[in-house]
């Protein structure tokens, strides 16, 4: 009489739940960075590098943003149109003249949207004037800055 061979039986089971597991984590990682990836506009910050060993590595930055209609000082956001940059005892005025009043400790760091070229020109001739050291950086322009202020 023949002796009937074991069959051994394995359940699949465990190895699936960890697959459907390991599946579902890679689409959830998926769908975070393509949500981030699609959003229209993007947040940046510019950073201030003190590792290059530059001449404003001891100062401290002040931020605008150069657009076509005007210009935005950071940290406050506040919007100051074109018609009133060069105006005397305006918000841009005055943020410039507070740099200029510590030109040893303190710069500008300009970001300029493609459509704001022109603002940023005159912006220069202003900065320039003063003798205020200056910095810039293009940005995109679905791009948003995102400015802390700084502890000083």
């Amino acid at each position: 009489m023949r002796r009937r061979s074991q069959v051994i039986e394995m359940d699949l089971f465990p190895f699936l739940s960890v697959l459907v597991c390991t599946i579902g984590t890679l689409i959830l990682l998926i769908v975070a960075m393509m949500s981030q990836t699609l959003s229209d506009e993007k947040e940046i910050n510019i950073i201030a590098s003190s590792d290059e060993g530059g001449v404003n590595q001891s100062k401290i930055p002040r931020y605008i943003e150069c657009l076509k209609n005007g210009v935005i000082i950071y940290p406050s956001e506040v919007f100051v149109p074109l018609a009133d940059l060069s105006k005397p005892n305006g918000a841009l005025d005055q943020l410039l003249q507070e740099i200029s009043s510590k030109k040893h400790q303190e710069y500008l760091i300009v970001a300029i949207k493609p459509d704001g070229i022109e603002v940023f020109q005159e912006v220069r001739y202003l900065v320039e004037k003063l003798g205020i050291d200056l910095g810039y950086e293009p940005i995109d322009e679905g791009w948003k800055l995102k400015i802390q202020e700084q502890a000083e």
